[in-house]
């Protein structure tokens, strides 16, 4: 199993030192990176990232809302494989025909990113997940609605919030799932009371081991009320020790 660090999750510390901050994701031990709005900023990521010896295999950009073309030549500058849509707002998941429409808009872009090589995929939040659609969750009918090349980014953590097992949800998505968002806290709101994996309600490892197709389990924090650097470390560090225990 490969672990990634979504660059949001350091948004703040890359506002300040954007190759200062890479070379921290490195010296913790992470290898891969799955970077955010990455067009304006892929020429002096793709430098950092070749300087440290890391790869970006995913990342996120909002394909239903900007130039698909400029996400797409920036993705493969990157050597991204994987351009995922990280966020449309809960309005949208409220009709089945509003799922129709972002479905059939990302299997166009799908269509679009194959010119380049390049896949995509969809990254959820809660209210994917709250909203019921002829009996399912909104994500699920969508999930029904794509492409067979599409994939799902399932972030585990705002599927508990929204009110689901993480765990069956994943057995239920099965193989479309590639990637998954690995955080842990209370499963709640309160993005500063998430904590590195570990050592909040959600199971971590369960989940892990749910997603049986995936490629890479990307770590994240909305925020962190602390050293953000040391709760990543904690968090590959758990990580990294279960995958030994396992082996």
């Amino acid at each position: 199993m490969s672990y990634s660090i979504q660059l949001y999750t350091l948004r703040n510390a890359i506002s300040e030192d954007l190759p200062g901050t890479i070379k921290k994701v490195a010296e913790i031990g992470f290898t891969q990176v799955e970077p955010y709005n990455f067009v304006a900023t892929a020429a002096e990521l793709g430098k950092a990232l070749k300087e440290n010896g890391l790869t970006a295999p995913s990342g996120h950009a909002p394909l239903l809302g900007q130039d698909q073309d400029e996400i797409f030549a920036a993705a493969k500058e990157l050597g991204i494989s994987t351009v995922i849509d990280p966020y449309l707002p809960a309005e949208h998941w409220q009709t089945a025909e509003d799922i129709q429409a972002t479905a059939a808009k990302l299997n166009d872009a799908a269509k679009k990113g194959a010119e380049y090589g390049i896949r995509v995929g969809y990254h959820n939040h809660a209210w994917e997940l709250e909203s019921i659609i002829e009996g399912q969750t909104a994500l699920e009918y969508f999930e029904s609605l794509l492409d067979p090349e599409l994939v799902l980014e399932v972030d585990t953590y705002w599927a508990a919030v929204g009110g689901q097992d993480p765990v069956e949800l994943l057995a239920r998505l099965g193989d479309r799932v590639k990637f998954i968002h690995i955080k842990d806290g209370p499963a709640n709101t309160d993005t500063k009371a998430q904590q590195p994996a570990g050592q909040g309600t959600i199971p971590v490892l369960d989940v892990i081991a749910a997603a049986k197709s995936l490629e890479v389990g990307v770590v994240e924090f909305d925020d962190y009320d602390g050293d953000i650097f040391d709760a990543i470390a904690q968090s590959l560090s758990f990580l990294n020790a279960a995958q030994d225990v396992n082996a």
